[in-house]
């Protein structure tokens, strides 16, 4: 396969939002705008999920490209959706057209040799103007109700020190009486949550995956890495200041447990392949539209480019984090199966793109609504220690789901 990369002119944002979210690949952060389009012209397969042996990288540069060099996560890219179970079988895919729009305004196009011009794809952009839609029919699994008795149950095992933490989570579907246009929820996330990375994928059964994630799993450029683990969560109430909420965030013991569980994983996943990590000192705040987490970043460096995993293979070491999962991450994803009782599917997998460098950057999967003509499937989890207590992890778990659902319907959820 060939692909030609060019610089091109400046393209309006909302317009390569709108398509990428309604019909192909769209992430979205404060760095850049990576948006695929067309047809599916290779794939980087996984016959093992993340947990068997791939060559990520070697299949993307088994293809040829030609034009300038552009800068880092200009490539040949491919894009994905993965599921929470890192053993099942999954695949990415590499789009006809990449458009890889900077926040400088630099704008890069990877396209296939011979494929249809960009201005035919372009020209079919249809301006999002739905507004959220009334329920339909609504359906919670488990009931708020069991859903804190599993917690009390989850409490238990950790009393018995049998874990450290394990992250439980429960999920809402239902139907709305149209059509939900995919753009028209994205739209509203991009304003409701500036800070969070929008993310839109095809995934199976003609579902799409759309949310706006505020972790960062991995970036990977070169022979550095970056992570940004959140765990430690407080509801902020509307038209209220944060500060005061912040403040508690930052002294509750039972929080700081929790963000100190997958920090620590992190690092000590990541400095058995890199020659130095670091994690900064203390947490940060994060403050989204409702909610605040405790966020810290770690950073890791290897010699040289040569020596660093690439992106998907950093991938493999830390998913699923005990943000999502839990710890010890077996023990974890065993009660997480037998509480849960159903399959998560792309719920807390990995989202995001590898180029043929090997760089990429992946985000958790969270905060999303899956989306299949008028259905709609919102999950929330919540960290569980052993200092939890069931109704303060099925309030928060309700006030995640809000945050998620308020893009798609007008009612409030439970």
């Amino acid at each position: 396969m060939n692909f030609e990369r060019s610089l091109i002119p400046t393209l309006d944002h909302k317009v390569l939002r709108t398509l990428g979210a309604r019909s192909g690949w769209l992430l979205e952060d404060s760095v850049a705008l990576r948006v695929g389009f067309g047809d599916v012209v290779a794939t980087v397969e996984l016959p093992s999920g993340l947990a068997g042996s791939f060559e990520a990288t070697d299949a993307l540069r088994a293809h040829s490209i030609v034009g300038p060099e552009g800068p880092r996560g200009t490539g040949i890219t491919a894009f994905g959706s993965l599921p929470f179970d890192r053993h099942r079988p999954s695949q990415l895919d590499v789009p006809s057209h990449v458009i890889t729009a900077f926040a400088n305004g630099e704008t890069w196009l990877v396209k296939e040799v011979g494929a249809a011009p960009l201005d035919e794809i372009i020209t079919t952009f249809v301006e999002p103007v739905q507004e959220v839609q009334s329920v339909r029919s609504i359906h919670f699994d488990p009931t708020p109700e069991e859903y804190a008795h599993k917690v009390a149950l989850a409490v238990e095992i950790l009393r018995r020190k049998e874990l450290d933490k394990v992250v439980l989570a429960r999920s809402v579907s239902g139907t709305v009486p149209t059509t939900i246009d995919v753009a028209a929820i994205i739209q509203r996330l991009k304003s409701r949550e500036p800070l969070c990375t929008l993310y839109s994928m095809p995934i199976s059964d003609g579902f799409r995956y759309v949310g706006a994630s505020p972790e960062l799993l991995v970036k990977r450029e070169g022979a550095t890495v970056t992570s940004h683990p959140l765990a430690g969560t407080i509801a902020l109430p509307a038209n209220v200041a944060p500060d005061d909420y912040q403040q508690w965030l930052l002294g509750s013991s039972k929080n700081l447990h929790e963000h100190a569980v997958p920090v620590t994983e992190v690092v000590n996943c990541l400095a058995g392949f890199f020659d130095h990590v670091e994690a900064d000192p203390t947490p940060s705040i994060v403050t989204l539209r409702t909610l605040a987490h405790l966020g810290t970043w770690v950073r890791a460096y290897a010699e040289n480019e040569v020596d660093s995993p690439d992106a998907l293979e950093v991938l493999k070491l830390l998913h699923p984090t005990a943000a999502v999962c839990g710890i010890p991450r077996e023990d974890a994803t065993t009660t997480i199966s037998q509480l849960e009782g159903r399959d998560r599917g792309n719920y807390a997998g990995p989202v995001g793109w590898i180029d043929h460098r090997g760089d990429g950057e992946w985000w958790i999967g969270i905060r999303g609504v899956l989306v299949r003509n008028n259905e709609f499937e919102a999950w929330a989890g919540a960290g569980i220690v052993s200092e939890s207590d069931p109704s303060s992890e099925r309030e928060e778990t309700k006030a995640k789901l809000a945050s998620v659902l308020s893009s798609v319907l007008a009612d409030p959820v439970q």
